[in-house]
């Protein structure tokens, strides 16, 4: 393990997130706030951040060291995050503020705060802002300085990046990342244009702007995206939701002009479909609810697209529909939205890919002899992929029903604890109950906060980076 490098990597991140910083402060000073908070928080990452830097290190890097980093980065950030909710006096306890910037960094959206409105405007900021960036990932954004240190960053982003294969756009993983980063900023520009042309706050366009383009879910609104009741803000919000839900690669095909090789996804087809399907479910069990079709449809489409992109926002309290809505939205987080996207849960692409392989399974139960294999995209998927699959959904699974059992401590019911667990691995936001779209996590004792916590990182990173730091393994020299 290049332990060194590592660390010197860490520093250099430490940077960057110091550097995010000043746009918060900026908008604390516009607002006539206390910027302390930002000062104190940026002049410690700083200090942190450059003396890591300045490590000397040999130049190795390989995917030990890319996992590792990995790991030890989003939990490092987290920490160095909730700095500025600390010094505000906002918040309970550290542990809170550690939940806040974890939920915020990983686009889970669940938040431990009762009056979102009586915060300050800058600290609101930044906790809508950690969402723009973790939504990309850290290290993506990160990359551009990485070159000049020697390290591959090919291992790094592969471990970041969410999905079962990881596959860059072109040859080289610097420019990737620039081009993922230029179609990000550009859809969230265009996404603040529209809501600020609906009618919506020119602040209050960049928070959900930023909370829909990470698919977190943080609203500057103690009611959500509900809170300005109009179908214009709802429709936008949602249009961008599942465009924040797709593979990124998707619009870099579009903007190739391979139009048909993009529109020929399978993973895009599925969720569309699945999107489509669960809509009008949902719309048949709160129709009786709600005055005519246009109504049933529009809450029906925002709350699906919404569970399913893990972004969690809200515009009606779910836990008052028929409980057949709420199985079909617990069903959506176990899905997710799409791999190389934002947003989280199991994602589309493993969930089509395992019913696939389902399917081999029985046909040749039924004909041992004849020979099939699992295709995706018209291409044939490895038995190590299929392997690589069905142990991460196995992980994934026994995370939940292990962080479910050391919740449960609190006493709260089974759906308030299982949903708590679901919500948190899957970046989702929003649980069931207590926990649901009018609810919040202060609820919690702090060992369920902070277990739920690793959860939004193990969920966010898709297990391995966290599972791998606590192999003895990994930290050996050779």
């Amino acid at each position: 393990m290049n332990l060194k490098l590592v660390l010197k990597l860490v520093g250099r991140v430490m940077l960057v997130e110091a550097a995010s910083m000043v746009v918060p402060l900026v908008v604390a000073m516009l607002y006539g706030e206390s910027i302390a908070p930002f000062l104190w928080s940026i002049l410690l990452m700083l200090i942190v951040g450059f003396g890591l830097s300045a490590i000397r290190a040999p130049g190795h890097f390989f995917t030990r060291e890319g996992f590792c980093a990995v790991g030890l980065i989003w939990l490092i950030t987290g920490v160095m995050g909730a700095l500025p909710f600390y010094f505000s006096g906002s918040f309970p306890s550290f542990v809170d503020c550690l939940f806040e910037t974890y939920s915020g960094f990983t686009t889970t959206g669940a938040t431990i705060l009762t009056n979102i409105e009586a915060q300050p405007y800058g600290i609101l900021f930044w906790r809508s802002f950690t969402h723009w960036l973790g939504g990309m990932g850290v290290l993506v954004l990160a990359t551009a300085l990485l070159p000049s240190m020697g390290i591959r960053s090919h291992y790094l982003t592969q471990a970041e990046t969410p999905g079962p294969v990881f596959s860059k756009l072109v040859p080289k993983q610097s420019k990737t990342s620039k081009i993922l980063y230029s179609i990000y900023c550009a859809l969230t520009l265009v996404e603040v244009l529209c809501l600020r042309l609906a009618g919506m706050p020119l602040y209050d366009s960049f928070i959900h702007a930023f909370s829909t383009a990470g698919t977190g879910g943080f609203s500057c609104k103690n009611a959500s995206v509900g809170a300005y009741n109009s179908g214009t803000i709802d429709m936008i919000i949602a249009v961008f939701i599942l465009f924040f839900s797709l593979n990124f690669a998707i619009y870099f095909l579009i903007l190739s002009k391979k139009w048909r090789e993009a529109l020929a996804s399978d993973e895009l087809h599925f969720f569309l479909s699945v999107v489509g399907l669960a809509t009008v479910l949902v719309m048949i069990g709160i129709y009786p609810l709600y005055s005519g079709l246009w109504e049933s449809f529009r809450y029906a489409f925002f709350q699906v697209v919404s569970i399913i992109s893990t972004t969690g926002f809200g515009t009606a309290d779910f836990e008052l529909w028929p409980r057949f809505c709420g199985v079909i939205f617990v069903l959506l987080m176990f899905c997710g939205a799409c791999a190389g996207s934002t947003g989280g849960g199991m994602k589309c692409s493993r969930v089509l890919v395992l019913l696939r392989a389902i399917r081999r399974e029985i046909h040749q139960i039924i004909h041992p002899r004849e020979m099939e294999v699992v295709r995706l995209d018209g291409k044939v998927v490895p038995e190590r992929t299929l392997h690589s699959i069905a142990v991460f959904v196995g992980c994934y699974l026994l995370v939940i029903l292990g962080a479910g059992l050391i919740i449960s401590l609190d006493g709260y019911t089974f759906s308030v604890s299982f949903s708590a667990a679901l919500t948190c691995v899957s970046n989702v936001g929003p649980g069931l109950e207590l926990i649901g779209p009018s609810g919040n996590f202060s609820i919690f004792s702090p060992l369920s906060k902070l277990v739920m916590s690793l959860c939004m990182v193990i969920g966010r990173l898709e297990i391995f980076p966290i599972l791998i730091l606590f192999s003895r393994s990994a930290w050996r020299k050779n």
